[in-house]
Order: structure tokens, then sequence, then C-alpha cells
């Protein structure tokens, strides 16, 4: 330990014995043939910001520079993953354990809604059983060669984020917000939670951020003014991207087709994503 440290793990990036033995405590050893090699979670403080978009589009964009991407889909009640990739196929197995479903570009997918015999059964399951579901996704499926695994997290604090943070060495998350300004105790309270674990804070995401109009090309602020970037220095953290409204984004979700879209909003990230994976 550092003789400046001031015991907030989630602004500092040093790989300390005290940071070690905390996350070493609870955790959960992957599948013997996984390979993975960095995990970083996506997080939101509340439903509805966008979170799995998010997911899905920094997956497409880390394949797109020629990593292999994979996420875990740990939003056991709310799966929309596989929709938006367009997987209609369900996972298999064989002796060794569970297999990923592998999308049109090659990322590979775990989610409940790969298991359940249909898209539309519901998930009525407590919060143990929940959490004991994710930590299988992790524990029993054959994660082979993957260099970014991003793990889609239920929005909140509850039982599945704990589990994910205790059972699973995350390198580092991102919170996903929006521009409202009730939305800033929200996102503090993710943060927190991030800095109780010990987890580090790679930053934020706002989505829907704004509008821009075909026509004019002006930008409108739907939700009104963002407050991302007061948030953002509160907790000494960096704003990664902010994301647009976008029409094409939604068709291209409700039609399967996230991988097709286009957009450099989320490229700074995955350059910092590249510069960690170096070091």
């Amino acid at each position: 330990m550092s003789e400046n440290c001031n015991h907030s793990c989630s602004s500092c990036s040093a790989n300390c014995a005290e940071r070690k033995a905390q996350k070493t405590d609870f955790l959960e050893k992957p599948h013997d043939m996984s390979s993975i090699k960095k995990v970083i979670g996506i997080v939101s403080g509340k439903g509805g910001v966008g979170k799995s978009l998010v997911t899905s589009l920094l997956a497409v964009t880390m394949n797109r520079k020629g990593y292999n991407s994979a996420i875990l889909d740990a939003d056991v009640t709310g799966p929309s993953i596989p929709k938006a990739f367009g997987i209609k196929e369900k996972a298999v197995g064989n002796e060794f354990g569970l297999l990923p479903v592998r999308t049109k570009t090659g990322i590979d997918i775990m989610s409940v809604n790969l298991l359940l015999e249909k898209d539309t059964d519901p998930v009525v399951w407590r919060g143990p059983v929940i959490a004991g579901v994710v930590k299988q996704f992790w524990t029993d499926v054959i994660w082979s060669d993957v260099d970014f695994m991003f793990v889609d997290m239920p929005p909140g604090t509850g039982d599945v984020p704990l589990t994910v943070f205790q059972s699973i060495p995350v390198d580092g998350i991102i919170v996903v917000t929006s521009p409202q300004e009730l939305v800033s105790m929200i996102v503090t309270k993710a943060v927190r939670m991030a800095e109780m674990m010990n987890i580090p804070v790679i930053g934020l995401v706002e989505n829907m951020s704004y509008y821009k109009c075909s026509d004019c090309g002006k930008e409108h602020k739907i939700f009104g003014d963002s407050h991302i970037e007061e948030i953002a220095e509160k907790h000494n953290l960096k704003v990664l991207a902010k994301l647009p409204i976008d029409p094409k984004i939604t068709a291209a979700c409700d039609k399967g087709m996230i991988e097709l879209f286009e957009g450099d909003w989320l490229d700074p990230f995955a350059k910092i994503l590249e510069e960690t994976s170096a070091s």
C-alpha cells in the first residue's frame, strides 16, 4: 500500500496487496477451459437508461477493432442482449460445460433467454437463485479466448451486482446514465457501491444525451441540459461518451441487427480499453 493511499480503490489503478486480498476473498474460478483477459462491468443506478445498449455497442466496437468480445448477460429478469443481436438458437452444452452462442460477427453471448424454452417466459426467481445463475454463467460456461468480456448487470445495487463484484474478477466498470438531474443521485449510489467493493470506475457514459435533427443538423436536448460533467467532477471520473437519441440504433436493436450500427461515439472508450490491455 502506498504511503499516500486514501483508501479509495475506485479511483486508483494501483494493484496493491490490500486490493488483491479484498478482491480474492470470494472470487469464483472460471471454467478450466475458459480464457478471459479483461472483464468490464456495465452498471446503472436505475433502469431504462440504455445499459444493455451500451453493453452491446461496446462489444461490437471492440470486435470491429479485432478483439474477441463476449457478453455475460447478468440481467436475468430483463435479458435483452439476445434480441439486440438477433439470436434465435439456444445455448447447448457438452460433457465439459455450457457453450455460449456466437453472433454473426463472432461475439460470444450467454444469457438466460438462451436457456429458456420461449423468449417470453418470465424468470420468477428469488434473488439468491438469480445470483447463483449469474455465478454459473462464469463458472460453468466455456469462454474460449476472450479479450474483453462485458457484463451487462441489472440496474441498482442489489443481489446480482453484489454477486458479480464479489465472485468475478471485474477489472473496472462504467456507469451508464441519462441527462435528467434526478439521475445524479442515482449515479452516486452506483459509484459508491463500486467504491465499497473496491472496483475501479473507468468512467461515465451518457445515453440519450441529445437528438440531432436530420434536416437542420441542430442538436436538441430532449431531456434537458446534461449534468454528467458535474457528476464526473464530483467523483473525479471521466466522461467516456455521450450517445445521441438515434432512431437508427433503436431500429437496429428491434431487428436484431445491432452489429450493423454506424457511429463512433464509443471509440474514446475503446482506446482506453486498448491501452489498459497493452499495459
